[in-house]
């Protein structure tokens, strides 16, 4: 009975220590698992907010090479804060290129939800420029202005060599650009459109007479939008308006005695697709026109252009010599009254 006793009061010691220690392993699992939880917990806290503050940030340039993406949001709020950033990270030549390669002007700024932003900015264009630098086929050309429909843009030559590309807003669908080989007529500083006497068309020089359509400086919205005439910029228009040569009339302004600079207006817009300076950011070349292209559409029409060329320095001559002669011929004598 005694070892029986004994045994017994052994066992409950035992099971009563197990019991202990079992509560013991248990406490500290849970403090372990307090404390694994909690900063997993903070972590996650941590991971969720930064995941909110990088959505409320403005889109950052979305870089790919020679041609980068900046993005705008649709919020107008974002759109705020975008700018501010563009306009602090580039100067406002800068931003001027910028938006002149996306066919816009500082009024339509917002008019797109992406810009096509280069790498490095050349303030002058000339290095993104879609023309060739060098034509042969123009060569004889003193002065030659082409107008691209595909992809809204303008280029200036002289005797073969591109001086000046620019952006344009060329006529809408429902009313088209007229194209082909036509030359520069008549130029007003201030005309006023024949559609609206309330648009007021600065620097506008006529090319197509009888249709009543020329280039002159209007809203550039990042596509074709006018009815009909060849938008650009302020200081394209009036970079154009003076170096352009306007038509020579006969007295009276009857007939034409001499055609002004040959002005050569091509292609259709690809209405609905891709703008065409998006594809830059996918092929620096996308929109540049060959060499063989361009001699193609010329070729064509250049004893035609050389010829009225030669015409007008002819008749401007032969008017110069006239007034000449007027200004060294003697006054007539005044007649005294007796």
């Amino acid at each position: 009975m005694k070892k029986s006793f004994l045994y017994a009061l052994f066992i409950a010691l035992f099971l009563v220590s197990c019991k202990k220690e079992i509560e013991k392993i248990n406490d500290t699992l849970k403090d372990t698992t307090s404390t694994t939880e909690n900063p997993t917990a903070e972590k996650d806290s941590v991971k969720k907010d930064s995941v909110v503050m990088k959505e409320s940030i403005p889109p950052a340039m979305q870089e790919t090479g020679f041609y980068n993406a900046f993005v705008l949001p649709k919020d107008k709020k974002l759109r705020d804060s975008v700018y501010a950033e563009f306009s602090k990270k580039y100067s406002e030549k800068e931003r001027y290129a910028i938006l002149a390669l996306n066919r816009l002007d500082s009024k339509n700024k917002w008019n797109s939800d992406t810009l096509v932003v280069p790498a490095k900015i050349d303030t002058t264009l000339m290095a993104y420029s879609p023309f060739p630098m060098q034509l042969d086929v123009l060569s004889p050309v003193k002065k030659f202005v082409v107008f691209s429909y595909p992809i809204q843009a303008y280029g200036v030559y002289s005797n073969g060599t591109l001086v000046k590309w620019g952006p344009t807003s060329m006529g809408k669908k429902t009313a088209k650009t007229k194209t082909g080989l036509t030359f520069a007529n008549w130029k007003k500083q201030l005309a006023i459109s024949t559609v609206s006497s309330e648009w007021k068309l600065p620097y506008n020089f006529n090319i197509f007479n009888l249709d009543g359509i020329g280039w002159h400086q209007y809203d550039l919205p990042g596509y074709p939008a006018s009815h009909s005439c060849l938008r650009l910029l302020l200081k394209d228009a009036k970079w154009l308006y003076s170096y352009a040569d306007t038509w020579v009339l006969n007295p009276g302004g009857a007939t034409t005695k001499a055609k002004g600079t040959a002005v050569l207006v091509y292609g259709d817009y690809g209405w609905g697709k891709r703008k065409p300076w998006r594809k830059l950011l996918n092929d620096p070349n996308a929109n540049s026109v060959s060499v063989e292209e361009m001699t193609k559409m010329i070729e064509p029409n250049i004893e035609k252009i050389v010829k009225e060329q030669d015409n007008r320095e002819k008749v401007v001559d032969s008017i110069k010599a006239a007034r000449a002669v007027l200004e060294q011929m003697p006054e007539s004598p005044k007649t005294v009254a007796p």
